[in-house]
């Protein structure tokens, strides 16, 4: 058995002083034992939406990419993470699918890497955001047999209104994937109809998708007023302004995941990036195409906790928006630091800054 050397832990949402000792399975053994420590012990950051992070591209890495993302992310807190793949041709998702599964197969040292996030291709073109429109399908089932053959697809975002769409929604979810609506032009009951066939997401509420209006409320609305719908939400305070973050966790406590929708930039220094041909700069931490299109976040997992918290969040409801949520939407296992929990953990000092990552009860950063 091993000890954490941290100062405190938030257990079940309280703060219980002391240090943590892990057992050889990798749970959380006891808390709150005496001892020099530092920092507090959260349950990891989990993120539904990475499509890339510290310079990789996840959907065209290879191992090595993957190994690099993994300790990038881990450095900012996070311990389990969806790649995500997008704007690919369904030869392009095959060929990115059959890495993660070797990367399943050798788990590099640092974040784990979940199931995929397919954000396509059955989507919509009105609402295709920075995604190249020319990748879209119509729902297909010869072609989604195809991608879930091709190796570990967890997650799929799909636009409900599609011809087809609710059948498509059904198919997924009796394979076994959480799946998701989003770029889409749905109105309120398209989206209540998938989720009535099994939907239980709606992908980055508020962002490419139909605008929420008195008489229309569109995804949002159906999203935020159903119980069963976790909702995705970027804030980063550039995709979605602070007044509308405050709104969006009134409006469904305890549902909202946190995604952090990062681009290859985010965690580093890099200000430009070539999507399809066409540029993405960082500028004032907002990652735009020449067209002043958001292209995505370069938002890191630590800096979504950060933002809310200051916007007054409570730091426990912060932690279930940065990974609780999504733990719950994925069957993952509860975290909550109770003994017999996944000791993995992030280790924050005051400025809520990241000091240690673990999974499983091993230290993955600093490595």
């Amino acid at each position: 058995m091993t000890r954490l050397g941290v100062a405190g832990a938030l257990v079940d949402g309280e703060r219980v002083a002391g240090d943590v000792r892990v057992d050889d399975d990798g749970a959380v053994a006891e808390v709150g034992l005496p001892g020099p420590g530092a920092g507090l012990a959260v349950p990891g950051l989990v993120d539904l939406q990475v499509n890339g992070f510290g310079g990789t591209e996840l959907r065209r890495a290879d191992e090595s990419g993957y190994a690099a993302a993994a300790g990038a992310l881990a450095a900012h807190g996070a311990t389990a993470v969806q790649p995500t793949f997008f704007s690919c041709t369904v030869d392009e998702y095959v060929e990115a699918l059959g890495v993660l599964g070797s990367v399943h197969a050798a788990p590099p040292d640092g974040c784990r890497f979940l199931g995929a996030h397919l954000e396509g291709p059955f989507l919509s073109p009105t609402w295709c955001g920075a995604h190249a429109v020319s990748t879209f399908l119509a729902p297909d089932a010869g072609v989604a047999d195809r991608l879930l053959a091709a190796g570990p697809v967890g997650f799929v975002t799909v636009a409900p209104e599609l011809d087809g769409g609710p059948e498509m929604v059904a198919r997924l979810v009796a394979r076994g994937v959480v799946v998701s609506a989003g770029l889409a032009a749905a109105t309120a009951e398209q989206v209540a109809a998938a989720v009535d066939a099994g939907a239980r997401h709606l992908t980055h509420c508020w962002n490419a998708h139909r605008r929420f209006a008195p008489r229309d409320p569109g995804p949002a609305g159906a999203a935020l007023v159903d119980g069963r719908v976790t909702v995705g939400l970027i804030p980063d305070l550039v995709h979605v302004a602070p007044q509308v973050v405050r709104l969006t966790l009134a409006a469904a406590p305890g549902r909202v995941a946190a995604t952090t929708d990062a681009i290859p930039p985010a965690g580093t220094a890099l200000d430009r990036w070539q999507e399809h041909g066409r540029e993405v700069t960082v500028r004032d931490g907002a990652a735009r195409l020449d067209d002043g299109t958001l292209a995505g976040s370069v938002a890191t997992p630590d800096l979504l906790l950060r933002n809310l918290v200051g916007l007054g969040v409570p730091l426990t409801e912060a932690v279930q928006a940065c990974g609780g949520a999504a733990r719950g939407l994925l069957g993952l296992p509860a975290n909550r630091l109770r003994p017999g929990d996944p000791a993995d953990v992030a280790v924050l000092d005051d400025g809520l800054e990241v000091l240690a990552t673990f999974v499983g009860g091993r230290r993955v950063w600093p490595a």
